[in-house]
């Protein structure tokens, strides 16, 4: 049987009640046996009484076997023999340790996990793990682990490699995978993942000034494009101008010319000093 079940147990109010007056009862008779035996009889059910607060659980068992499981609030009361177990439902947080592990491409990253948990089936959570709170401890750590080798830190598609999916980019997606990955591995222990986002993402020490420096490199190269195309397109309209409007008549020479100087100030990253011509375009 590996279902959690339900166990209805006794009044504690009432039961308590019961220990009192057997209590009241035996002290007033101690002086025969049957006073002591009552006194006895209470102190033995006192052992039975048990507190359960909210978004909380009692595991029972009797001599290895399981009894059920208590889940309702307030005080209950149960045979005495009874091994009782206390498991949390509530919520609860992991913050996983930075690992140092390497990506898709092989790049060193430390990277670390939160996860939001917690027990929905207590029979798994007692008996199918050894200890469930270690158990989601190792296994959030093997899914981490997992998650990001099967994607790059982030794009490279300069050389050529453009992935849809990166661990810094696609937050949400890289989420999701995470959180299927994990309930996977603690749906034996009884335990439903809330929540499962990444919390730290960074390259290894060893290698995070290159990939910065290359990341500078690459944001450099886009911007030159960008400013390339702007310019261009800038040449193309003024020569189109200058010729629909035959403010001026340019040869092919003088085309270039012109397209090379104001290739020059456009795409300069310094600031260019124009040289006025106030002669003719042959000087």
């Amino acid at each position: 049987m590996k279902e959690e079940k339900t166990h209805s147990a006794q009044n504690g109010y009432l039961m308590l009640f019961v220990v009192l007056a057997l209590l009241i009862g035996g002290i007033a008779l101690l002086r025969i046996y049957v006073g002591a035996f009552m006194i006895f009889a209470a102190l033995l059910m006192c052992a039975g009484f048990v507190l359960v607060n909210p978004n909380s659980s009692r595991v029972l068992l009797l001599f290895g076997k399981y009894i059920g499981t208590i889940k309702e609030n307030g005080l209950f009361w149960v045979n005495p023999l009874y091994t009782k177990k206390r498991i949390s439902l509530r919520a609860s947080n992991f913050d996983s340790e930075r690992l140092k592990v390497n990506d898709k491409l092989g790049n060193p990253i430390m990277i670390s996990t939160i996860l939001v948990w917690r027990v929905t089936n207590t029979y798994k959570a007692a008996f199918d793990v050894d200890d469930y709170q270690n158990f989601v401890r190792v296994q959030t750590d093997a899914a981490v682990r997992k998650l990001a080798s099967m994607y790059p830190y982030d794009n490279f598609a300069d050389e050529g490699l453009d992935e849809d999916i990166t661990l810094r980019s696609s937050v949400n997606e890289v989420s999701e995978a995470l959180e299927q990955e994990l309930q996977e591995r603690l749906s034996m222990a009884g335990i439903e993942v809330l929540e499962a986002r990444i919390g730290y993402l960074a390259y290894a020490q060893e290698i995070a000034n290159a990939m910065l420096k290359r990341q500078q490199a690459t944001a450099i190269v886009a911007a030159r494009h960008k400013i390339v195309e702007g310019a261009v397109s800038m040449v193309e309209m003024a020569l189109e101008e200058l010729s629909k409007k035959n403010l001026v008549a340019l040869d092919d020479e003088r085309k270039s010319a012109m397209v090379s100087n104001l290739m020059v100030v456009l795409c300069s990253d310094k600031d260019v000093s124009p040289i006025v011509n106030a002669g003719s375009l042959n000087h």
